[in-house]
């Protein structure tokens, strides 16, 4: 994938949470056991990033993000959660898809561009239709890889 960002397979998945700081955690988990990145630091940039102003931005979409040192290019997680979750969002909605980032700690406009990207996607209506009715992780990947790999052509 020749693409603003890496997402690769194992980073796609479907989970339970019922906090935003649970789901958080997860996701930087994933980002730990995909990428081999260190999860507690992981977390930590996330949380910091969240402490200026909620990622949740509307619709029922979150996209936390940061930038990490060591990274050479940014890396992707998508989870659909089974049920919403309260995330502080703009329009006050629970959150039910969440697509986390993370890029190098210098990729000011590499960053900004992913970000746009993953925006473009998710404000989509039938895209976030297609992603909330897919039947599990491998549908949901085949879905954003399409968009993806169509976007980088």
């Amino acid at each position: 994938m020749s693409s603003l960002f890496n997402l690769l397979p194992d980073a796609v998945t479907t989970a339970s949470g019922d906090t935003k700081a649970s789901i958080l955690g997860r996701l930087a988990g994933i980002f730990s056991d995909v990428y081999g990145l260190d999860g507690e630091t992981v977390l930590k940039r996330v949380l910091e990033r969240e402490a200026l102003g909620s990622t949740g931005f509307g619709r029922r979409i979150a996209i936390p993000h940061a930038r990490l040192p060591g990274l050479n290019r940014p890396v992707a997680v998508f989870i659909r959660l089974d049920s919403p979750v309260e995330f502080d969002s703009a329009d006050g909605q629970p959150v039910d898809i969440v697509f986390g980032l993370l890029s190098p700690e210098g990729a000011g406009a590499t960053h900004l561009h992913a970000l746009a990207a993953i925006s473009r996607m998710m404000r989509d209506e039938r895209m976030h239709e297609a992603l909330i009715e897919a039947p599990g992780a491998e549908a949901l990947y085949s879905l954003l890889s399409n968009v993806i790999d169509r976007d980088a052509a």
